[in-house]
């Protein structure tokens, strides 16, 4: 009788995060999309060794290509793939979500920034935002508010201990 693999691990999925997109620019939708990798790029991704800081995705050919982000090799890699780090990586939608992005980007001026890379069933998916950059008062409007949540929360913690 064969044993059944449980799922008792509840480790982090997450790969990479995106910090520096949520403070630079307005996400309006969000997109999942599996990445076209090669083997020491996976390899390179269960280490943990992702970087999405200045990446960005394009429409190419009617298709989307993530540029941008670093995938930094390990050193055990083959010795016959010479491995290149910020390689254009191919992103793949459903045909209907990439007219829509196509539209988005064409006709409303947005832009598609990654947003985190993490593992779904085995496989590298990345969390595709349709975003609008934000202006410097919408950044420190938004700063502000952040502010005022955590003062807010500070007093009714304080409130709560004393009752």
């Amino acid at each position: 009788m064969a044993k059944t693999k449980s799922n008792d691990k509840k480790g982090d999925s997450t790969i990479a995060l995106n910090k520096r997109a949520r403070h630079e620019y307005h996400i309006d939708q969000h997109f999942e999309a599996g990445i076209a990798l090669q083997g020491w790029e996976v390899k390179s991704l269960r280490a943990g060794r992702a970087n999405l800081g200045d990446a960005y995705a394009i429409v190419k050919g009617g298709e989307i290509f993530l540029f941008g982000a670093s995938i930094v090799p390990l050193i055990s890699a083959s010795t016959h793939v010479v491995p290149e780090d910020r390689r254009t990586r191919k992103l793949l939608l459903h045909r209907e979500e990439i007219d829509k992005l196509i539209g988005a980007i064409e006709r409303k001026g947005y832009t598609l920034i990654p947003l985190a890379m993490y593992w779904k069933n085995n496989r590298a998916k990345l969390d595709l935002g349709l975003a609008r950059g934000k202006q410097e008062h919408d950044k420190r409007d938004t700063e502000k508010e952040r502010d005022w949540n955590r003062e807010k929360q500070r007093v009714m913690r304080a409130k709560n201990k004393l009752a």
